[in-house]
Parts: structure tokens; sequence; C-alpha cells
């Protein structure tokens, strides 16, 4: 300090450099405020379940939180409950809450603590060839995996139209992108696709069979999931994380954002602003995201027990056990 305060003598000649020469001094001497980097794994490559986290990241809200996000993608929301669970991230937005229900039943040390997407946004999407259920017995259907939520939606729809698994094969093909690149080359007859991807194959040709929320419109689809020792070291960083995503949903449910949310998911995908628009419309007239933070206890509860009665969770069905006390907000 003392160079500094000879520089300040030096300059001062009245009152007003004075004040100057000390308002330059305490910015020479006040530290820079730290950006911290939050690990955060997602699934698949970049799609519509993404949004928030791209809107978040072009607008600067987590810039202004001194947050930088570290993106790692991963092929399944099982392989990312399982590295959520080593502590190779952080946490998790928009993945899949069925793997990290069945994780937590096994003991894993995470937790939801957010609802994003409270329906699932899925389609499925056949060979041109295909105009019909009946026309699926027999066929190859790709899905996530053995015990993807994907297979519950799957089923879901099938029943209703008179299908059963035992009509149908099925392979696995974790992420949507993987999924679309198996339907598209034709090693499958049918895959269960996100937006836009879903509408990429509609005007390619493919036949639509039918939306999931049609079908499975209780169950919540996707949410943010967190590591609970990271959790706890990283308490206000993580109430960062949440309140910017917050407030990248509301921006997005936000109609009068229409044409720059779209212009933000075409530059992050590059897929065609067509597909995006469509995606957008959809997700908007069915009320996909959750916009108030909060994770219903109803909607939950239901996934639970499907998973239950699949016997996928072994353990008690009470929402508490999955969630993280002090931070998920629970509704209803």
């Amino acid at each position: 300090m003392d160079a500094i305060t000879n520089c300040i003598m030096s300059l001062v000649r009245s009152p007003k450099h004075l004040l100057a020469a000390l308002l330059g001094a305490a910015i020479i001497a006040s530290p820079a405020k730290a950006t911290e980097t939050v690990t955060v794994g997602l699934v698949g490559a970049i799609s519509s379940t993404h949004w928030p986290v791209y809107i978040g990241l072009t607008h600067g809200y987590y810039a202004a939180e001194d947050l930088k996000l570290d993106l790692v993608f991963i092929q399944s929301s099982a392989a990312l409950a399982q590295q959520l669970t080593a502590g190779s991230i952080d946490l998790a937005l928009s993945t899949g809450l069925a793997d990290p229900i069945r994780a937590i039943d096994k003991g894993s040390p995470i937790a939801i603590v957010r609802i994003e997407m409270q329906a699932p946004p899925y389609t499925l999407l056949a060979k041109p060839t295909i105009k019909s259920w009946a026309d699926l017995k027999g066929k190859i259907i790709s899905i996530g995996g053995p015990k993807d939520i994907t297979r519950i939606y799957l089923e879901r729809m099938a029943g209703p139209n008179g299908v059963k698994p035992s009509d149908y094969d099925t392979v696995f093909a974790g992420a949507t992108t993987a999924r679309f690149s198996a339907l598209t080359s034709g090693a499958v007859d049918a895959a269960i696709l996100l937006p836009p991807f879903n509408f990429f194959a509609e005007s390619a040709g493919f036949t639509n069979l039918g939306n999931t929320i049609d079908y499975a419109g209780e169950l919540p689809f996707a949410g943010a999931v967190v590591g609970r020792n990271w959790a706890s070291a990283h308490k206000a960083t993580l109430a960062k994380v949440l309140s910017v995503h917050n407030k990248s949903m509301a921006w997005f449910t936000d109609p009068g954002n229409r044409a720059a949310a779209i212009k933000i998911m075409v530059e992050a995908s590059k897929l065609k602003q067509e597909d995006v628009e469509k995606s957008y419309d959809f997700l908007h007239k069915n009320g996909f995201f959750e916009n108030t933070g909060k994770v219903s206890r109803a909607r939950m509860g239901a996934l639970i027990k499907a998973l239950k009665d699949l016997g996928d969770v072994e353990g008690a069905t009470d929402v508490e056990r999955f969630v993280l006390p002090g931070v998920t907000q629970l509704a209803d």
C-alpha cells in the first residue's frame, strides 16, 4: 500500500483531486470477484429441453451471478445419474427423472431439487410405410433403455391402441439424437423422439403415431438433480443456479419472447428454424415447462408409483425421500 499512498500524494492538488485519487486507489486495491465454475450434466445433444440453460447463458444471467457453466453432455439419463452419484458432475439440468429416482431408491446420495418439464413432450415416429399402431406388430422400436422412462411412455401409448409389449421388439439408443439417427437410417421401424427432432422426422415423411402427453400427462419428465455432498458444501451456489434457472424459465414462458427464444435455440442447436418454431409452439401450447420452481407432490408421487408398479422402486414412496430438504419447494 506504500506505493499506492505515494502515488495518491503525488497526484493530490485539491480536495477534488484527492477524492478521485482515493476512488482510484479503492479500485486498484479491491480484489476482483471470482467466477465460480459449476459442472453441469445434460443428456444427449442440444435440444428443446435445454432451452432454459441456453437462455440463461445467452442473456448473461449466469455471468451476472459470477457463475460459469461447464456443460458435460452425457448419452443417457442413466449414465448421468451414475456420474452424479460418483461426484464427476455437480448437478444435472433437464435430465429425465426416472433414473435419478431409481438411483436414490438404491441409496445414491443425490436429490431432485426441481421439476423442469411437468409432462413428457415425446412423439412416436414411424417409417412412412407404417400408418397405424397395428402396423407396429412385429416391428423394432427404439427407446432409451430397458428401464428408461421412454419404456413407460411407449407402453402407456401402445396399450390403448391394442398393441402389447410382446407384439414388438425394442432396441436401446440412449438419447433422442441416437434414436433419431437410428430411425432416419432405417435401422429401426419407429422411435420415440423429443422436439425438434420429431418435427424434423415428420416433415421428412415419417408417420406421427401420437404424443406421450395424451397418454401419460400426469407423469413429470425432466428436472434438476444435485449431488447431496456438493449441495451441502455449495448452498449459496446452488441457490444462484436455481434462481437463474427460474428466471430463464419465466423468460421462456413469456410469449412476447418467442422470436428471441427461437433464435437462441437455432443458434445453439444448429437445427432448422421451422422445426424449432414448431417446437416452441408445441411446448407453449401444452405448458410443458414448469415455471414456478416448485415440485408437485401429486406429479412426483404419480411417477414414483409408476416405477414402483414396474418393480423399479423397492423402498418407501414418500416424495420427501427423493428431494433435498430446505431446497426443494414442494407444492400440493
